[in-house]
């Protein structure tokens, strides 16, 4: 499939097909929830020992993950979001958790490229290290405050490892100082979620909605996870696994969408063996921008 990411996909990057739409939080101290996680659906799994673990539960949380890391059998592809350098632990982290079952590191509160550029050398010194193989390991930086999405460009680009960017939604609204009961899908944050998107769609690495907090309303993830396709966010963040289905139907197009979409390239490769430049389909102009779209929407219908 055509891609507009710069390391063509996150299938291709990790080398397994995965369109990279749902990535669950699963907390490192719990042992029920790593071993659920392996069966859970999601594409991919963000392993936290940060917000999701006490402060006295790091070490703990640390050599679980490194333990769920190390068995055997078919998982989907597995990052570690590790504590922030602000913590002051993710060297600590990094030590014990890089090895040949991680895919990659979610750094939080990426505050600027410099903090991506100090955790690509450390991985650079553990994958030698270790007898890793250079670069295999990726990053996903957390943009959590109005400082972050300033840079979000340069954190996106600070890195070959780089495969994209995730909101922190959440600290972004701390940061903000945004009431805590948030609505509608995140109106209130429709700035920021399209700001990240611009900055990704330049930098041509994948960018992850934030989470949807209301764990029993599915109605309100579903307008939620809509507004994430339509801002043109590749994939959303989750802390519940019962929401990876509805996630997933939401970045799959509709009936409706694929026919036309197939309609659209169908006569427009015909206008163009004709020497035409475009054509008419449903009362609509059809040009190649347009064509372009339709054959990613037909893409992410065969992902689907």
């Amino acid at each position: 499939m055509g891609s507009r990411f710069r390391h063509t996909a996150l299938g291709d990057v990790m080398e397994f097909r995965n369109p990279g739409r749902s990535w669950l939080f699963v907390p490192g101290n719990n042992p029920k929830f790593l071993t659920k996680s392996r069966s859970c659906g999601a594409d991919v799994l963000l392993l936290d020992i940060e917000d999701g673990v006490p402060p006295n539960d790091k070490e703990t949380a640390r050599r679980m993950v490194a333990d769920e890391l190390d068995e055997p059998g078919p998982a989907p592809v597995r990052f570690v979001r590790v504590n922030s350098w602000q913590s002051g632990l993710t060297d600590s982290d990094l030590a014990t958790v890089v090895r040949a079952g991680v895919g990659g590191i979610c750094l939080p509160k990426a505050e600027d490229a410099a903090s991506v550029t100090r955790l690509a050398a450390a991985l650079d010194d553990l994958e030698h290290e270790r007898g890793l193989p250079p670069a295999g390991i990726k990053i996903l930086a957390a943009i959590e405050s109005a400082f972050a999405l300033r840079n979000a460009y340069e954190i996106a680009l600070a890195s070959p490892r780089v495969v994209g960017l995730i909101l922190g939604a959440e600290d972004l609204a701390l940061d903000m100082g945004l009431f805590t009961n948030r609505k509608e899908e995140a109106s209130d944050l429709l700035y920021a979620r399209s700001s990240l998107v611009n900055a990704t769609t330049a930098a041509k690495v994948m960018s992850v909605d934030g989470v949807y907090p209301h764990l029993h309303d599915p109605d309100g993830l579903v307008a939620d996870a809509q507004r994430t396709v339509n801002l043109g966010f590749t994939g959303k963040s989750t802390f519940s696994p019962r929401q990876i289905d509805l996630i997933h139907e939401a970045f799959k197009p509709s009936t409706e969408e694929l026919s036309f979409s197939a309609r659209a390239v169908e006569e427009f490769e015909r206008a163009e063996r004709e020497s035409v430049g475009s054509v008419v389909v449903d009362g609509q102009l059809i040009d190649l921008p347009i064509v372009m779209r339709a054959r990613t929407v037909l893409a992410r219908g065969e992902l689907a």
